[in-house]
């Protein structure tokens, strides 16, 4: 299974805004720091607003910011909320499937999975803080030093 664009832009945003949680964030700063389409994040955002992840201020000092503690915010919960659905196989036109035991292994395995993001936190994905800063801020989408 690959997770989605959409769900690795939402992530993407959460961690940026849990990594700079002392002010707002912008879209346009996120957009920069990762090389992504500011329009596109904008669907994001929205979206992670709407889901209670993320909260907007409008307005010429506005922004965005967690909506609660990155702790509070799990890493299965969003992925849940990104993602469509979670059959890794259609199996319902198989002739085999009334006898066949790969419907089982695969619903195992995508619960192993959601297991695995249930068990972390935004907050555990920010490993070294110091450094994920300095990767994201003032950068280009090519690394370049931005004036």
């Amino acid at each position: 299974m690959r997770l989605t664009r959409y769900t690795d832009y939402s992530l993407r945003v959460l961690i940026h805004l849990a990594l700079h949680d002392e002010r707002l964030c912008s879209i346009g700063e996120i957009s920069r720091a990762y090389g992504i389409s500011h329009n596109h994040l904008m669907k994001v955002v929205n979206a992670l607003a709407h889901d209670g992840f993320v909260e907007t201020l409008r307005g010429r000092s506005g922004g965005m910011r967690l909506a609660r503690p990155a702790q509070d915010i799990g890493v299965g919960e969003v992925v849940r909320r990104t993602e469509e659905g979670f059959q890794l196989a259609d199996c319902s036109g198989c002739s085999l499937s009334p006898a066949c035991g790969l419907t089982g292994v695969l619903s195992k395995g995508v619960q192993a999975m959601l297991a695995v993001f249930d068990a972390y936190s935004i907050a555990d994905l920010l490993t070294d803080r110091d450094t994920m800063r300095r990767l994201t801020v003032g950068q280009s989408p090519l690394g370049m030093e931005l004036e």
